[in-house]
């Protein structure tokens, strides 16, 4: 057993599952990215490549030169129909991949501020056609946006489906720690308390949240968590988080933990000089990620006063990604620690 080796790869290895008895009349497969936010109706998606009778249909999203190389960037028609497709392209070849965008309908305004259209790693295939391409044509390549798409424009039809709503690629630490944090703006470009189309998500069957004298700004705070006498700051606060007395959260996402430590055993650990789960009184953080299961002593400081962009710590606990810094699952950050 080993890592799936790219996206093609992880599908590839699942290919078992359509050829399963029962799934043996399905015609279409929608494959999904894990890493992007976004609210989209797959049923117009689907529907968008049985009507063009593609072979393939990738959703395509406009986007702006400065996150233009970040992506697989396409051309299309005024048919609808892909006819280049470049894998996160710099230089001159992200320059020839710009595009007339006012022909997916954005204003000229619109269209000059995002002159290029990105693939979204969404995409429709039909059954057969993914069948052939990923076991017969190319069962070698991994990777469907630097392997399998361009290859497939020569000789097959490849539409594109224009997606004009938010989305955002959170497969970076820097994209992932600002689009969560986007979230508890007073406005944010994309909203998750929309009653027409909600997400769901697992029930934690968890109390609600209790806080004692403390100060929140712009922030959000999930179930059943204990918050005493202490100040968040545009930040989020995962399940079952603990902040301690005179704690400072500042544009920090916490994603909170899988289980409660009680208050005897709290104790217990205090008075052994451990660190329990959560953030010990008087600790100070700002620009954080805090993985699950995380135990922060008291007095902890985490700044990153020294603006550094890029380090690496594993055996303190913690990672530093484009000046963010990323404490661990289950890291213990010992009391009076400064990072």
């Amino acid at each position: 057993k080993k890592w799936f080796q790219g996206t093609a790869d992880a599908v590839r290895k699942f290919l078992w599952v359509f050829e399963d008895a029962k799934n043996r009349n399905i015609e279409n497969i929608l494959i999904l990215s894990g890493d992007h936010l976004y609210r989209m109706n797959y049923m117009d998606f689907v529907q968008s490549h049985v009507d063009s009778n593609a072979e393939i249909t990738l959703s395509c999203a406009p986007v702006s030169e400065s996150r233009a190389s970040n992506f697989g960037l396409v051309k299309i028609d005024r048919g609808g129909r892909v006819i280049q497709f470049s894998e996160k392209p710099t230089g001159i070849d992200l320059k020839s991949m710009q595009t007339d965008t006012t022909m997916l309908g954005l204003s000229h305004e619109e269209a000059t501020e995002s002159p290029y259209i990105a693939s979204m790693g969404v995409y429709c295939f039909k059954t057969e056609a993914l069948l052939s391409l990923l076991t017969e044509r190319y069962p070698s390549s991994n990777d469907f946006g630097s392997e399998i798409i361009p290859a497939a424009i020569r000789d097959h039809d490849v539409q594109g489906y224009i997606f004009r709503d938010y989305w955002e690629d959170i497969g970076t630490i820097k994209t992932f720690y600002e689009a969560n944090l986007a979230l508890v703006e007073e406005r944010p470009k994309f909203e998750f308390y929309d009653p027409d189309t909600p997400f769901y998500t697992s029930p934690r069957f968890l109390p609600p949240t209790k806080t004692e004298k403390c100060r929140m700004v712009d922030s959000i705070i999930s179930h059943g968590c204990f918050l005493r006498e202490c100040s968040v700051q545009r930040s989020i606060i995962g399940e079952r988080s603990r902040l301690d007395y005179g704690v400072e959260l500042q544009d920090t996402l916490m994603l909170g933990a899988d289980y409660y430590q009680t208050e005897s055993e709290i104790a217990s650990l205090l008075a052994q000089g451990k660190v329990p789960i959560g953030v010990g009184k008087d600790t100070k953080i700002r620009k954080c990620i805090i993985d699950k299961n995380a135990k922060i002593g008291k007095n902890v400081i985490i700044m990153n006063k020294g603006d550094v962009q890029e380090a690496d710590r594993p055996e303190e606990g913690f990672y530093i990604r484009s000046g963010i810094t990323v404490i661990v699952e289950k890291a213990t950050i010992k009391d009076g620690t400064v990072i």
